[in-house]
């Protein structure tokens, strides 16, 4: 049972409430914002939730057992608060989410109620819609390691142990031409082979995506004179422009092979690149086919 203050308590017995609902949203890079269905700002936790979104909540479903509990918050898009760049940007995903029920005629008599993290956010021409999801829905991620043939690590990190500020494993470029939101035709790669950024991230140095990282769906490199083509997996969120610059990091497609031939890392290869596939598990004997018994090649 959630502890209440006295002011609280007396509000909620008297039958005549004057309450409100507040979301505190907290960015990853610290950023801390405040949203409100009332009519005028109140500061709770010493952030001003603002009602200029005309923010509203769909029913807040709880249980006592370890479902994911949650409800959807809708409002408007606005600059400063909740701004549609900022959304298409990533800045928004997976914020830590508070919601509070508080009495607007003393904001100190409140209670928390769920916290959280943003889900799925959808938006509109003018507004927007945020899944709220309990922190219960974190006991729905896998955890622990696969057995599979291809390696689970993320290149570069600690169990990897690839430096990928290497020269030969990451470049500085700048676009040539925009062919598309998610296609550009770069100026300044050098000779790198054909496909040596596929899988690999970008990272944007200037322009109007400085900052942002995505990664690169494939590297194509058609001729030795002709310039390097590098198509993305997301599109680009505002205009890409010519003489935008950025930086590669070379891509992984986590197999054994390329792990230690492009690499030179098979060691730390973190996969079991001989593990038998689905062929031998449904496979059955045939006559001269060396069924011996022995360890599957």
């Amino acid at each position: 049972m959630k502890p209440l203050t006295p002011g609280l308590a007396a509000a909620l017995a008297s039958g005549a409430t004057t309450l409100a609902w507040c979301w505190i949203v907290t960015r990853r890079d610290g950023l801390r914002l405040g949203f409100t269905d009332h009519d005028e700002t109140l500061v709770v936790e010493g952030v001003a939730c603002a009602p200029e979104t005309g923010a509203t909540a769909s029913a807040l479903e709880q249980s006592s057992g370890l479902a994911v509990d949650g409800l959807e918050v809708m409002g408007a898009l606005r600059d400063g608060r909740l701004a549609e760049a900022e959304l298409v940007r990533g800045l928004f995903d997976a914020a830590a989410v508070a919601v509070w029920r508080v009495d607007w005629a003393s904001p100190a008599d409140r209670v928390l109620v769920l916290s959280g993290h943003l889900g799925e956010v959808a938006r509109g021409r003018t507004g927007f819609s945020a899944e709220v999801r309990s922190l219960a829905a974190a006991l729905n991620q896998p955890r622990g390691r696969l057995f599979q043939r291809s390696c689970d690590a993320d290149l570069g990190d600690a169990r990897c142990g690839v430096d990928l500020a290497a020269p030969a494993l990451r470049a500085g470029a700048s676009v040539a031409e925009a062919l598309s939101a998610r296609t550009i035709r770069t100026a300044g790669l050098g000779p790198y082979p054909d496909g040596w950024f596929t899988g690999g991230r970008l990272t944007w140095t200037s322009g109007a995506q400085a900052g942002l990282s995505c990664e690169v769906r494939a590297h194509a490199r058609p001729g030795p004179l002709a310039p390097a083509s590098l198509d993305l997996w997301q599109p680009a969120p505002e205009p890409i422009r010519a003489g935008d610059a950025f930086v590669l990091t070379a891509g992984c497609d986590k197999t054994f092979t390329t792990c230690g031939a492009k690499f030179g890392n098979g060691a730390r290869f973190r996969g079991c690149p001989h593990i038998p596939g689905n062929d031998y598990a449904t496979g059955y004997a045939q006559s001269g086919a060396g069924n011996d018994g022995g360890r599957v090649a």
